[in-house]
């Protein structure tokens, strides 16, 4: 991971082969999928079933939308109360003295969520693992199937809170300050209106601009680009000099945009959690196409 000014939030495969079974280590599979339905925009499937199909051994199954969630709260996989989140990572384990590493079995924005929960709530000895499941597999490294082994509880105490998170207020009030970027990790035909979910209605934040999480990713080998590659495709919409606040549909593949300017060093990155889930369902706010 040479060039990246945060080497150690992502970790490479052969590194963590390495080491597991080392009795600090947690490794949280996060996969969810998202399954288009004109209804409701998608269904939410959480990805056990793939979990038990084969996981990295010793891995315990996040489900992101019930277990580090609000699930009261009107939008889907919005930041969950501290206390839930506690008790949730003390389930699987992790606490005070833990590493804890998460991966998908799909695309990497599961896996950065919940990294980027977890730095909300003021754990940084976390990483995400470059290239996830696919990469892992491909590579034959060691599978496990079943259901996650029982494993000790933990004691996961939230000692802070983060301001990771941006509210529609703050977003409205970015627009046309040159000092913010809002970016949007969607895709170009989402951004544009022209095509894709759009969770309400089309297009984009007005003055947003654009650069997708799945833009982010080298096709060949689903792991991050090179930090100077990254680099120039943040420096090309503006980011890096300016503060930050990512989004998307509902705050998933907007922590993919956030994990990679933190990685490079960017020093001030938020997330809108409502997103266009929430945006394109008020006509108050600005948007605009094309």
């Amino acid at each position: 991971m040479s060039g990246f000014a945060h080497p150690e939030f992502p970790i490479d495969t052969a590194t963590l082969e390495r080491r597991l079974g080392e009795p600090n280590l947690r490794v949280l599979d996060c996969t969810t999928h998202l399954i288009p339905d004109p209804r409701t925009t998608y269904q939410i499937v959480p990805g056990r079933a793939d979990f038990e199909k084969g996981h990295i051994p010793g891995a315990q199954f996040v489900d992101v939308q019930d277990d580090v969630s609000d699930s009261l709260h009107r939008f889907r996989f919005m930041l969950p109360s501290a206390e839930t989140f506690a008790a949730a990572m003390s389930r699987f384990g992790v606490g005070d003295g833990t590493q804890v590493v998460t991966y998908s079995q799909t695309t990497t924005q599961w896996a950065t969520r919940v990294w980027w929960l977890l730095r909300c709530f003021g754990f940084d000895d976390a990483a995400v693992l470059d290239g996830g499941w696919q990469k892992w597999n491909r590579e034959r490294r060691p599978v496990e199937t079943g259901p996650a082994q029982p494993r000790p509880a933990g004691n996961f105490v939230v000692r802070e809170e983060r301001p990771l998170m941006a509210g529609k207020e703050e977003v409205l009030r970015a627009i046309g300050n040159g000092a913010i970027c809002t970016l949007n990790a969607l895709s170009p035909e989402q951004h544009t209106g022209t095509g894709g979910n759009t969770y309400g209605g089309p297009g984009r934040i007005a003055g947003s601009v654009n650069l997708p999480a799945a833009h982010l990713i080298d096709p060949a080998t689903g792991a991050f680009l090179p930090a100077d590659e990254l680099r120039r495709r943040f420096d090309r919409v503006g980011a890096f000099s300016k503060e930050v606040i990512t989004y998307c549909g509902g705050g998933i593949a907007a922590s993919a945009d956030a994990f990679a300017l933190v990685m490079l060093g960017h020093p001030n990155v938020r997330l809108y959690d409502a997103s266009m889930s929430e945006w394109a369902n008020d006509s108050t706010l600005p948007m605009e196409t094309g």
